[in-house]
């Protein structure tokens, strides 16, 4: 005969079990916590510079585990780095610091057109007891190559006398084309490169970002040439294309922004969706229509600035350009409704596109514009030298044959 006794004898036995169980499966209630036990944090991708401007840079970097994360940033004046205490410049979301694997750090108060040496760390969480405590790891520093003690990087200088960046676009993820078309940029002194969209056909996964260019973008040239980018009408499409902004912040805040360098204002603009938003590819989440009628406002604001007119040389960035070789889909007579008004309007000396997977020059007049247009093919680059008298442009090749040479004379 079961008794009462007997059942409570087997209850306690039960929950005994379960939480023996729960204590050997569960790191977080081991004592005490030995850092051995987790992975070591390490640089996962990157680092590479965005929003640089003439006083300030962000540093962005991945790790392959949640750390918390800071930068320690000197000049390049020969002292070494550990002559005296730099200043720790720390990630900060809303006034508390991050847990992530995705690390975004503002350094401020810089001058122009100055080199700076940074390094990087990151201290991995190994335990979290909720509001009872927190535990994190060792500080790890930077391992690019597992040999790199600091990485340097420059400011941007309105006051030197030449812009250099190299422009790609369109390899939707062809890595190895990627690698082979950028493989000399710091070796060319760019001041910049330029991402101008559909480097992916999609972002289903952020790993997508690091095998389809990041990766080989930090082990050839991001951390020391700063990196500006725009989204294609690619970039805004998968599940994972809501974290663009966090992988390449802006000055603006907005995937369209403004910068100057030597004696060039740019303007990055987002061409928004080629389709109309309502198109069943899109599954009800696009709303293009409205992000270019908002930019169009905000673009009438910059040309009207003093920045701007100021500036010897204005150029602009926009992915899919108001010409179409095959018919005007939607998202280009938008472009054209919205953009080309105001930009025909404010002595715009050069648009750089993509989008057609082919080279177009479109000279002044030839598409109802008012400045040429350059697109660059989806296999090619495209290197450009900007000074007071204009834009010398050459699109170049896997190999590193030009196939096509501009000179853009200022009027």
């Amino acid at each position: 005969m079961i008794t009462k006794r007997t059942v409570y004898l087997k209850l306690l036995l039960i929950f005994s079990l379960l939480f023996t169980v729960a204590q050997s499966a569960s790191p977080l209630s081991q004592e005490p916590v030995s850092s051995n036990s987790f992975p070591q944090p390490r640089i996962a991708c990157g680092p590479w510079i965005q929003a640089a401007s003439e006083t300030e840079f962000t540093v962005v970097w991945e790790t392959n585990v949640p750390c918390i994360s800071w930068v320690e940033v000197a000049p390049d004046d020969g002292t070494h780095f550990y002559v005296t205490e730099r200043p720790k410049h720390y990630e900060s979301w809303h006034g508390r610091r991050p847990v992530t694997t995705l690390h975004n750090v503002r350094i401020k108060g810089l001058e122009p057109g100055k080199a700076y040496r940074y390094r990087v760390f990151q201290q991995a969480l190994v335990l979290d007891e909720g509001n009872k405590r927190m535990v994190f790891g060792e500080a790890f520093g930077n391992n690019f190559n597992f040999t790199k003690i600091e990485f340097k990087a420059s400011t941007l200088d309105s006051s030197r006398p030449e812009s250099r960046f190299t422009i790609v676009n369109d390899i939707h993820a062809n890595d190895s084309l990627f690698r082979k078309l950028t493989k000399d940029v710091v070796k060319n002194k760019n001041n910049f490169v330029f991402f101008n969209g559909d480097m992916l056909s999609q972002i289903e996964s952020t790993q997508q970002i690091v095998d389809g260019y990041m990766q080989s973008a930090s082990e050839l040239f991001s951390p020391f040439t700063p990196i500006f980018a725009i989204r294609g009408n690619h970039e805004h499409r998968g599940s994972a294309s809501y974290d663009f902004m966090r992988w390449f912040p802006t000055s603006t805040g907005k995937t369209y922004y403004t910068f100057r360098d030597g004696p060039a204002f740019y303007i990055a603009l987002d061409c928004g969706e080629d389709k109309p938003d309502s198109d069943i590819r899109y599954y009800g989440l696009s709303l293009t229509d409205q992000l270019r009628e908002e930019q169009a406002e905000w673009l009438k604001q910059v040309v009207a600035s003093d920045e701007f007119k100021s500036a010897p040389v204005k150029i602009v960035f926009l992915h899919i350009p108001p010409f179409s070789k095959g018919g005007v889909w939607h998202g280009t007579s938008e472009i054209i409704r919205l953009f080309m008004p105001i930009l025909n309007d404010a002595g715009i000396d050069l648009m750089l596109s993509g989008h057609l997977h082919s080279h177009h020059f479109l000279e002044k007049g030839a598409a109802g514009n008012n400045f040429p247009i350059v697109i660059n093919p989806n296999s090619t680059r495209l290197d450009a030298i900007a000074d007071k008298n204009g834009i010398n442009l050459k699109i170049v090749n896997a190999d590193g044959k030009v196939l096509h040479d501009h000179q853009i004379n200022k009027q």
